[in-house]
């Protein structure tokens, strides 16, 4: 035994243990023993495996049944000794247990050698052990006869390729090279009664028979018949009629009953999938989940660089998995998780694809009825912002009504932030990036839209006349800010987004997923974008100093205020870009002075309210104001 496990092992067997000899493991090595049950000798090996955490440091070593011990084996000349069938019991091999289950043996070993005087005490031991995932029973291991493909001769150029891929995320390519430059060899035969099979013969005397032609001759019978017939059909009618061979003097031959790893079969869809179609090679995009990389990922660059020479891919994607909101794994087996079907008929297909775009995919991801809330109020707030949007449109021909000149301050302001906004999102499509995508587009729907422009445009909209050139501007930024944010959102709100174009003025496509993204013209003046994070820094200060005074009830609704902003020069600079500042703030009337430090101030307005456009003004008349007077001139005359 070992030095390090006498007293752990005395305190097993319940009495002290007397030290006759200590010598090195090393010296051990190859010296014999005989088999306690068994008229057979064995000799002692070295084994990186053993430790001193259990057990006596010494262990039985079985090169058909374990990685390590097949390994060690390997390396020192033990026979592969296998005597368990597919089905877990003993084979002829094992002689007197013949026909036993494998448990039921364990049972009779250990009988036998406590009567033969070997056993010195029998404890049961806990500890981890590989079980299958669907049934959850005990795997057996089983050294078996395989295929195996050489990977060594490939692996400089799979080396090389993995270079040349664009991985997303960028780690997967340390990932993909350390699953190579250690890979010898792989197996791609496997034992089971359904797959595609491996086209090999076998001659009376069990030569295989590897011949390309044979192999061409089964792939014709495949793409005629099926490959279904090489379980259906013997092996002579598989072979070419009148086939013959040396090893075979009777004319008998069989045929491999193994299958290719089904690994293979995805692994080579770069050819069935693509170029059988006429497709390009190598593909422009594979995507799959993190555990691909010993798979699909790692077969597919196989058979590519062995076929062509090249990866059968330009880029990688991998995702990561969903959790339940606790963090724990899906489980069909267990009954775990959201079901997406349900989610779908509840809250709709758009709200599960745009929360599979909000988190961050290339890790696992929990996902939770609270999560698919908050996603929910997301979507509501963009849905209900276009659909404001398409009503102030109603009336809107692009073809007739556009203007694209003589947009004031605000105008500008809108279209620049909408073009830095489609090319960010532009841009992050191209790096798979959809989060942030669904970000900054939510922010400029609900910060710069929502709760700044299109606050501001229903004064314009409600009570301008209705083919008013400042009323056609405005309506151009808004069908301009449609025409870029549509198409954006199509891949992540595919539904939502077709009804939103079917209702869009001057559409020329059947539905949205015809249309492209629009071209941003993001241009390199920044001065507005400087000068309008100033004047949005006062309106915040304003709107701030209405609501205090709305809770005073100093003012009911902000278009009874009067305000007087106290601002330094910079400021004063910046609000002089505005036309109509009061409409900017939404009062009845601004005054500026200047001072070191800005002071916001409001009163009511004096004057009298309109009952058109609820604007205070000085001068009433028949209740409305003089911009309201000129407008419904011209509607109705004098």
């Amino acid at each position: 035994m070992a030095e390090g496990m006498r007293e752990t092992l005395e305190g097993v067997l319940g009495r002290s243990l007397s030290v006759l000899k200590t010598v090195k493991g090393k010296a051990l090595e190859g010296i014999t023993y005989q088999h306690p049950l068994y008229d057979k000798q064995g000799f002692v090996v070295m084994g990186h495996h053993v430790t001193l955490e259990s057990g006596t440091g010494l262990v039985h070593i079985a090169p058909g049944h374990g990685e390590d011990d097949f390994i060690i084996g390997q390396q020192n000349g033990l026979e592969v000794f296998c005597p368990v069938d597919e089905r877990g019991v003993m084979t002829e091999e094992a002689l007197q247990y013949q026909g036993l289950f494998i448990d039921d043996c364990s049972k009779a070993v250990a009988q036998d050698l406590e009567a033969s005087g070997h056993l010195l005490k029998l404890v049961f031991i806990h500890h981890p052990y590989p079980h299958d995932w669907r049934t959850h029973q005990p795997v057996i291991f089983r050294a078996t006869a395989q295929w195996f493909a050489s990977i060594e001769s490939l692996k400089k150029d799979m080396l090389k390729a993995i270079h040349d891929v664009n991985w997303v995320p960028s780690w997967g390519q340390i990932r993909m090279e350390n699953m190579v430059k250690d890979r010898e060899s792989w197996c791609i035969s496997r034992q089971r009664a359904w797959g595609v099979p491996i086209p090999v013969f076998y001659a009376e005397n069990g030569e295989a028979l590897l011949d390309p032609a044979l192999i061409r001759h089964v792939a014709q019978l495949f793409k005629v018949h099926g490959s279904n017939i090489w379980f259906e059909w013997d092996a002579i009618k598989l072979l070419p009629e009148g086939f013959s061979h040396p090893s075979s003097p009777q004319g008998t031959f069989t045929k491999e009953t193994d299958i290719l790893d089904v690994w293979f079969d995805s692994g080579t869809s770069h050819q069935g999938g693509m170029r059988d179609f006429g497709l390009p090679y190598p593909a422009d995009l594979y995507i799959e989940g993190s555990d691909q990389y010993r798979g699909w990922f790692n077969s597919s660059l196989s058979t590519g660089i062995a076929d062509q020479g090249i990866a059968p891919y330009k880029t990688v994607v991998t995702h990561g998995f969903v959790l339940d909101g606790d963090g724990r794994k899906m489980s069909k087996s267990q009954g775990g998780g959201i079901d997406p079907i349900k989610v779908m008929n509840q809250r709709g297909a758009d709200i599960l694809r745009l929360w599979v775009g909000s988190v961050d995919y290339q890790a696992d991801v929990r996902i939770s009825e609270e999560m698919l809330q908050q996603v929910t109020e997301t979507y509501r707030k963009i849905r209900n912002t276009f659909r404001f949007m398409l009503g102030a449109l109603g009336d809107f021909d692009p073809e007739k009504d556009r203007i694209d000149e003589g947009h004031d301050t605000i105008n500008q302001y809108i279209l620049m932030r909408l073009n830095v906004v489609s090319s960010a999102a532009l841009n992050h499509y191209e790096q798979f990036d959809f989060a942030s995508v669904i970000r900054d587009i939510n922010q400029f729907v609900n910060r710069d839209l929502s709760a700044f422009y299109l606050d501001l445009a229903k004064d314009v909209l409600y009570i301008e006349r209705l083919h008013s050139k400042h009323r056609r501007r405005l309506q151009t930024v808004i069908y301009e800010a449609l025409s870029h944010l549509v198409p954006l959102l199509t891949p992540l709100m595919p539904h939502t987004m077709d009804e939103v174009y079917q209702a869009f003025p001057g559409i020329k496509e059947e539905n949205v997923y015809l249309t492209n993204f629009k071209t941003p013209h993001v241009s390199d003046d920044k001065s507005l974008l400087t000068s309008f994070e100033t004047l949005l820094s006062i309106r915040d200060d304003v709107l701030k100093a209405l609501e205090e005074s709305r809770n005073q009830k100093v003012i009911g609704k902000s278009l009874e205020a009067a305000i007087t902003l106290t601002l330094p020069e910079e400021d004063i600079v910046a609000l002089g870009t505005l036309p109509h500042p009061e409409k900017f703030f939404i009062v009845s009337k601004v005054e500026v002075s200047k001072g070191t430090k800005r002071r916001v101030e409001v009163s009511v307005h004096p004057g009298e309210k309109c009952e058109r456009c609820w604007h205070h003004v000085d001068t009433i008349k028949a209740d409305v104001c003089p911009r309201c007077e000129v407008v419904l001139e011209d509607l109705y005359g004098e």
